[in-house]
C-alpha cells in the first residue's frame, strides 16, 4: 500500500444532503467514449466514462501500454509496461523504451504546426505579453542545448535552474531534457542558503539565472542571489545569465552571458535517446522538519501522466489557450505550464506578476486579453479577489472560459461558489484538484466523468484514470468503506506519473510513502456516488487573520501543523514567506484557541 499521502486527511462523503452543481459537458448528453480518448476502442466492454476507469485500474497495463504507444513519440518501443513492488520501493514504467522529451513537447508540433503558438508570457506589467511559436521555442531550446554542451553538461549531469516564469526558463528545462541533462528549478524567491541547499544536494556544476526578476512592480535582484549562494556551492563551475532587464549587474569569470552566447550556437541540437526510466529532473519540497527532499521524476511516464491529465482534467483541446498561473518553480509549473500542456501541443501562459498587480482585476483582464479558455490557480488567490467584490471581475470579458481548476490546496465552499457563479457565469465546470509534487500530476478530480456527472463545491471526488485510492484508518491500517468516514488517504497501486525516489535518500523515500500501510488492496470506490472530499480546520484558520504564504500564494502548511504541535522552534525554512510576521500571527491565533493567549 502506497501511502500517498498519509499526512494527507480526506473524507469520504455521500453526495446526499448536499448542494449539487450538475455541469453537462459540451459533446451533450449521449457520448460513444472512444470519441473522447480513441484507445478505449480497443478496450472489450468499455463504453463509459465509468467502464473506463474501472479497466485503467483492473487492466493496467492494458490501459497504460496503449496510451502510452498512441500518445508518445517512441525512438525505441518498450517491452514491459511497469514492473512495480511497493514493498521495495520500486517503480518502474515502459522499461526498454527510448524517447526525447524535447522531441515529444516540441519537434513532432513542429513538423505539423511550426506556427502555433506554444508560450504567452505574461509579463509583468499588462499588454506587454510576449508570444513565443514552436518553431522559435524549438530553435530557442537547441541553442540553448548547444551551449550547456559546450560549457561541458553531459549526460545524466543536473542544471539548476533559478528564474522567473519566462521563454528562457522553459527552454532551459527542455534543454536540459534534450541533452539527457537532469534540471533542478527552484522556485526565484528561495533565499541564497534555500537555493545552495539544494545547488549541493543536486552536486550541480552549472546554474542558470537572470539579472533580475519583476513582479508586482518591483525589480528582484536575482543574479545577486545566486552570487551569494555559489560562495557555500564548491561544484559550481558557471553561472549562465540571461536578462531580464536593461541594468546591468556584476559578472565574474565564471559567469556566461547567457543571450549573447547562445546566438553563436547552432539551431540544431540532435535530442538524446532516453531510457524511460532515467532521470528528467528534480524538484525539491519541504518535509515536516523544513529539510528539504529532492523528489526524482523519469522520462516516459511522467510525461505521459501529465499530457493524459492536462488533456481530460481540463478539457484541453487543439486550439484552446491554457492559463495556469502558477510559478514554474513548483510542480504545478513543471506539469502543467510545461510538460504536460507542452507534450500535447498546447498554447500555455507563463504569468510573471500577482493577482493584484496593478488592481484586482488582473487576472480577468488577461483572461480577456489572451482570450484564455481554462483557468487554473490557487485557492488563496480566489478567496484575496473575492474580498475585492464582483466588479473587478465583471468589468472583463470572459466569455472565452470553458474550465475553471483549483490547485494547492482545500478551497473553501464560499470561495469555489464565488468562483463557480462570478467568475465562470455559473456555466464552468470547477475542477478542485488534488495531487502534490510526489504524485507528479492530479490524481483526484471532478473531471473526467461521464457527460452530466454532478460536481461538489469543495470536493475533489473522483480518481483519475489508473489511481487506485484507499481511505485507512490510521491506527490500526485497515480499509474504511462507509460513508462519513476520515482517514488517511492512500493509493494503492503504482501510477506512471508518481516519484521514483528522493535523491540519494532512497531509504527516506521508502519509509516516508510505502511503510506505514502495508497490504492493503480493497477498493474504497465501488461506485461513484461516493466522493473524496478535501479536509480543512475551519476553527483555526477563522482565528488566524493572516496564514503564512509565499510569493506564489500558495499556504505554507507546514508552518501551521507545527504550531498547532507546538513545535514552533522547528518551523524549517521560512526564506518563501510573502510576510514573515504571518508566522507571528499564527502563533498568537493559536494560543488565543488554546485559551491562553496572555503567553508572550
Amino acid at each position: 500500500m502506497c501511502s500517498l499521502w498519509r499526512g494527507s486527511l480526506l473524507t469520504l462523503t455521500s453526495s446526499l444532503n448536499r448542494r449539487v452543481f450538475q455541469c453537462c459537458r459540451q459533446f451533450g448528453r449521449s457520448y460513444n467514449i472512444a470519441s473522447c480518448m480513441p484507445e478505449a476502442v480497443a478496450f472489450q466492454g468499455v463504453s463509459d466514462h465509468s467502464g473506463l476507469y474501472k479497466f485503467s485500474v483492473n487492466e493496467s497495463d492494458r490501459f497504460w501500454g496503449a496510451v502510452a504507444r498512441q500518445r508518445l513519440s517512441w525512438i525505441s518501443p518498450f517491452h514491459t509496461v511497469q514492473n512495480c513492488d511497493f514493498s521495495q520501493g520500486k517503480i518502474k514504467w515502459f522499461e526498454g523504451g527510448k524517447l526525447n522529451v524535447s522531441v515529444n513537447c516540441l519537434d513532432r508540433h513542429v513538423h505539423t504546426c511550426p506556427e502555433r503558438v506554444a508560450l504567452i508570457w505574461e509579463r509583468d506589467e499588462p499588454g506587454t505579453e510576449v508570444k513565443i511559436t514552436y518553431r522559435q521555442l524549438l530553435e530557442l531550446t537547441c541553442r540553448l542545448g548547444n551551449l550547456l554542451k559546450r560549457q561541458g553538461v553531459r549526460r545524466g549531469d543536473c542544471v539548476t535552474i533559478y528564474m522567473p516564469p519566462c521563454p528562457l526558463a522553459v527552454a532551459s528545462m527542455l534543454a536540459c531534457a534534450r541533452i539527457g541533462a537532469a534540471h533542478n528549478v527552484v522556485f526565484a524567491g528561495f533565499s541564497s542558503e534555500a537555493l545552495a541547499d539544494r545547488i549541493r544536494d543536486a552536486q550541480s556544476s552549472t546554474v542558470i539565472t537572470v539579472n533580475q526578476g519583476v513582479r508586482g512592480g518591483k525589480v528582484v535582484d536575482l543574479k545577486r542571489t545566486v552570487d551569494q549562494a555559489v560562495q557555500n556551492c564548491p561544484s559550481v563551475q558557471q553561472v549562465l545569465v540571461a536578462m531580464r532587464t536593461e541594468n546591468t549587474v556584476a559578472m565574474t569569470d565564471r559567469d556566461v552571458p547567457l543571450e549573447e552566447e547562445m546566438m553563436k550556437e547552432d539551431v540544431v541540437c540532435e535530442p538524446v535517446a532516453m531510457d524511460s526510466e532515467d532521470v528528467l529532473f528534480l524538484l525539491y519540497t519541504s518535509g515536516s522538519t523544513g529539510k528539504p527532499k529532492g523528489l526524482v521524476h523519469t522520462q516516459a511516464g511522467y510525461l505521459l501522466y501529465t499530457s493524459l491529465t492536462h488533456r481530460y482534467v481540463f478539457n484541453y483541446h487543439d486550439g484552446d489557450v491554457f492559463g495556469c498561473v502558477a510559478d514554474i518553480g513548483w510542480i504545478t509549473g513543471h506539469s502543467y505550464i510545461v510538460y504536460g500542456a507542452l507534450c500535447n501541443g498546447g498554447t500555455t501562459v507563463l504569468f510573471e506578476s500577482t493577482p493584484v498587480y496593478p488592481n484586482p482585476g488582473r487576472y480577468w483582464e488577461m483572461v480577456e486579453r489572451l482570450e484564455i479558455n481554462q483557468f487554473y490557480g490557487a485557492p488563496t488567490a480566489i478567496r484575496l479577489l473575492l474580498k475585492y467584490g464582483d466588479e473587478w471581475v465583471q468589468n472583463y470579458n470572459r466569455s472565452s472560459l470553458k474550465t475553471l481548476g483549483s490547485v494547492g490546496e482545500p478551497i473553501n465552499t464560499e470561495a469555489w461558489e464565488w468562483y463557480h457563479r462570478v467568475v465562470g457565469d455559473g456555466r464552468c465546470p470547477v475542477v478542485d484538484t488534488w495531487w502534490q509534487t510526489e504524485t507528479g500530476g492530479i490524481c483526484i478530480a471532478p473531471r473526467p466523468a461521464d457527460p452530466e456527472a454532478e460536481i461538489v463545491p469543495g470536493m475533489a471526488m473522483r480518481p483519475f484514470y489508473g489511481i487506485k485510492p484507499a481511505l485507512l484508518d490510521t491506527e490500526v491500517g485497515e480499509v474504511l468503506s462507509s460513508n462519513d468516514s476520515t482517514g488517511a488517504l492512500c493509493i494503492s497501486q503504482a501510477w506512471p506519473g508518481m516519484a521514483r525516489t528522493i535523491h540519494n535518500h532512497h531509504q527516506r523515500f521508502t519509509e516516508t510513502y510505502f511503510q506505514p500501510y502495508p497490504g492493503t488492496d480493497k477498493p474504497t470506490h465501488p461506485d461513484f456516488k461516493n466522493y473524496i472530499a478535501k479536509y480543512a480546520c475551519p476553527d483555526f484558520i477563522q482565528v488566524v487573520r493572516c496564514l503564512p504564504k509565499t510569493r506564489s500564494g500558495k499556504i505554507m502548511r507546514r508552518v501551521l501543523r507545527k504550531v498547532v504541535e507546538r513545535n514552533t522552534d522547528e518551523l524549517g525554512d521560512l526564506s518563501t514567506l510573502d510576510d514573515p510576521d504571518s508566522v507571528h500571527e499564527v502563533i498568537r491565533g493559536h494560543r488565543r484557541l488554546r485559551g491562553d493567549g496572555k503567553q508572550q
